[in-house]
């Protein structure tokens, strides 16, 4: 027994000893920054930070309501500020861990990241520990406008929103200090809106709520909306600059990278380094120089830049800075520091802002290369070659480029200009006007603003010894005579040559803007984006409101007023007065009903739209249709009547077919049964206005006022009176209506009552006819 518990003792402590490993590989299981993001250990920078993105949207406390979601975030985001740090996760892949790691439950608490959901009374309220930041910092609504908007053209800006009696405030200070401290060395500007005292400036930034943050540049806003930490806020600002600031370069591009010299007009930077990703400071720089200077960015730890290395000469051990001009095989400046300070770079970059002989290609590089003169001791004079950009020009601008280069005074300007380009600027300081055109030398001094110059023409240039000794030797008599400048002009502005690229400039914008607006929709910013939204719903309801209207409105008949009095239904010819709007044409549109146009002008006429229609014949089509315009001119202003005729040469089977459904209107005036039976066959100058929708028509008959006083019947559904057209006998068979009825009856009479008609028609008072269905006109009556 005894020695059976001697060996159960050994066994419990080996089980308890592999309980506590489990545990504790459990813990680092559940702690592995890789394990939580979902990431290798080989996994770049950029996949890192695309995987954070997606899980932080994810398990935003805002946006999830799980209950876990809160300490996965705070997972979550401590592990993106572990891998995103070359440092930090350096260490951790070697030692497990890093100087600052804890239990994730505890980083709640730690200043290196604040949710903006913290209670309230977990701090203490000490407003002194904010004074750092209200007296330096502090912007005014003035002072952003006239200062901050200009310089964030130049360099971003991180602004707090902040206020006196705000608790989250305070817990956010020790990271935000830190943060200011580290980006203000690195050229970041920054400021700080206390909402007591700015609410108008804090309205302005559409800042509603404290704590915020918020980057500026190029004039734009961008909200911050993730965790405050230290890592967070520092890729914020990079986010925050273009994409396309700084280019990687290779052994395989760098010769395309260096000869873009000429085209673009600017040299080059070259910065070698040891890490994968260009460096904040340097993307700070080419931001605030862009306008100056092309960057590229050599990685020195990728196999692909050994031949750029050996080639420069390169050391290792330390950041190493290149400018290239115009002789890409030999670096014009170099600066190389282990610890580069952001004043050392702008005043390296300052001195190497232009090319040696720079093109002037826009009026504010003119500006700045030849100034105004202001004081005596300050002049600085140009010397301008004005040449083409063509093959046989080349040895003279190489020539000129070597003379600038042997040649190099600080107070001497050296620049060219491309005659095509500069038209205007060339016409003026040339005298010789032969063609074809040749190269000349300028000297000139800028006297005003307003482009007043003195200039002398030197000699023509082809880059012989001749034309460089003949320089050498004007330029040796304007250091001892600054007046024999004896000539004046004033020069025209420059045209921008870079102006095509505008375009790509905007496209450019347009694209970073999208994308901050998708970035707010997916963070939910509504306020901020409260103004887009509703002038993007205002316009699709005008948009779609107009269209859904235009598509489902009645007939305008459905809908009329009451009629008015006798008095005001006829102007002087007797068509209606103002019954429907003015006439947007000069001209009647009339076209003519066949088997062709019969689906589109009646089956399937929109609803609530009529075809009017007038029936002729060959013999009478030129005069009915002539007074037909007459008369219904004035209702060519509404939009549901349409116009047509129906010529019954023929088509006279489909009126047979068609009045078989309008007996009523074909016997309302007959006397006795024996006149209904042998009603007049002669359809001319009959009117239908067709509902093709609701299969209805109206039917106006003619009158013939010409000779009878003021008797006649207008319409279909008048009563018989004395003087009407059925008190003459009643016509002759049908085999000889046309003649008869050409000969005996004044047709252009015929239409005389239409306005009158078509002033009922519009008030909808007229007698309908329903059809059951519309008899096809695919038939055409054979020729009599």
């Amino acid at each position: 027994v005894a020695r059976r518990q001697r060996m159960s003792l050994p066994f419990a402590v080996l089980v308890v000893l592999v309980a506590l490993l489990a545990g504790s590989l459990y813990a680092a299981a559940e702690a592995d920054p890789y394990k939580i993001l979902g990431v290798t250990r080989s996994a770049s920078q950029a996949e890192i930070k695309k995987v954070y993105k997606r899980l932080a949207k994810e398990w935003h406390p805002d946006k999830n309501k799980s209950p876990e979601a809160e300490d996965m975030f705070i997972k979550i985001t401590k592990s993106y500020e572990i891998l995103s740090s070359e440092e930090k996760r350096s260490t951790y892949d070697r030692y497990g861990q890093t100087d600052d790691t804890q239990p994730y439950g505890q980083y709640r608490h730690r200043h290196s990241h604040f949710d903006f959901d913290e209670a309230f009374f977990n701090f203490p309220f000490n407003k002194n520990s904010r004074d750092f930041a209200d007296g330096k910092y502090a912007l005014h609504f003035d002072q952003y406008v006239n200062n901050v908007v200009p310089g964030s053209f130049k360099r971003p800006y991180l602004v707090k929103i902040t206020s006196d009696w705000c608790f989250s405030c305070i817990h956010i200070e020790p990271v935000w200090k830190e943060v200011v401290q580290e980006m203000e060395t690195l050229g970041v500007g920054i400021g700080v809106v206390d909402v007591g005292y700015e609410r108008r400036l804090a309205n302005y930034l559409g800042a509603h709520r404290t704590p915020s943050i918020l980057g500026v540049i190029n004039g734009k806003v961008t909200f911050f909306h993730y965790a405050v930490a230290k890592e967070l806020l520092k890729q914020f600002v990079e986010d925050l600059l273009p994409q396309r600031l700084v280019e990687k370069v290779t052994d395989k591009n760098q010769l395309e990278f260096l000869n873009s010299w000429q085209e673009i007009n600017k040299p080059h930077v070259l910065l070698f380094d040891q890490v994968p990703a260009v460096p904040l400071l340097f993307k700070l720089t080419a931001f605030a120089y862009k306008d100056y200077l092309q960057f590229g960015y050599v990685d020195q730890g990728i196999s692909d830049t050994a031949d750029l290395l050996k080639q420069f000469n390169i050391n290792t051990y330390a950041p190493t800075m290149l400018v290239f001009k115009e002789n890409i095989d030999k670096p014009a400046d170099i600066i190389q520091a282990k610890g580069m300070k952001k004043q050392i770079i702008d005043e390296f970059m300052s001195n190497n802002k232009f090319l040696l002989v720079p093109r002037l290609v826009n009026q504010k590089l003119f500006d700045e290369l030849c100034p105004v003169k202001q004081f005596h001791r300050r002049r600085k004079y140009c010397v301008l070659l004005l040449t083409s950009d063509e093959e046989s020009f080349s040895p003279g601008n190489q020539a000129f480029l070597s003379f600038a280069s042997t040649n190099t005074r600080e107070v001497l300007r050296f620049a060219y200009v491309y005659q095509r380009h500069q038209q205007p600027l060339c016409d003026v300081l040339t005298q010789s006007k032969e063609t074809p055109w040749f190269s000349q030398v300028v000297i000139l001094e800028r006297r005003n603003a307003a482009g007043k110059t003195l200039y002398k023409p030197v000699t023509a240039w082809n880059g012989s010894e001749e034309d460089q000794q003949a320089l050498v030797d004007e330029l040796e008599r304007l250091h001892k005579d600054p007046s024999i400048l004896n000539y004046d002009a004033t020069l025209p502005e420059l045209n921008n040559e870079f102006a095509s690229m505008f375009i790509i400039r905007w496209v450019y914008s347009s694209y970073d803007y999208l994308t901050e607006v998708v970035d707010d929709i997916l963070h939910n910013n509504w306020r901020e984006m409260m103004p887009l939204v509703s002038l993007i719903f205002s316009a699709l309801f005008i948009l779609f409101g107009t269209v859904v209207i235009q598509a489902f409105s009645d007939s305008s008949e459905d809908k009329q007023t009451k009629p008015k009095g006798k008095d005001g239904l006829k102007a002087e010819n007797g068509s209606p007065g103002g019954a429907s709007r003015p006439p947007k044409k000069s001209f009647v549109e009339v076209t003519e009903l066949t088997d062709i146009t019969y689906t589109s002008n009646l089956v399937r006429l929109r609803p609530g739209h009529m075809n009017v229609v007038l029936v002729l014949t060959h013999a009478s089509k030129n005069i009915l249709l002539s007074k037909f315009a007459k008369e219904v001119y004035s209702f060519t202003g509404s939009v549901t009547l349409h116009f047509s005729f129906l010529n019954m040469d023929k088509h006279s089977e489909w009126m047979h077919s068609l009045l078989e459904y309008a007996q009523e209107a074909l016997r309302h005036d007959a006397h006795d049964d024996h006149q209904a039976a042998n009603r007049r066959a002669d359809y001319t100058g009959y009117v239908m206005a067709l509902n093709g929708h609701k299969k209805y028509l109206c039917l106006f008959r003619p009158v013939y006022t010409a000779g009878t006083g003021t008797g006649g019947g207008a319409t279909a559904s008048s009563r018989s009176r004395p003087g009407s057209r059925d008190d003459h006998p009643p016509p002759p068979p049908r085999k000889s209506y046309r003649s008869r009825s050409v000969s005996t009856l004044q047709i252009h009479h015929k239409l005389d009552r239409l306005g009158l008609w078509m002033e009922r028609l519009m008030e909808g008072t007229l007698p309908r006819y329903y059809v059951p269905a519309w008899p096809g006109l695919d038939k055409i009556t054979p020729g009599k």
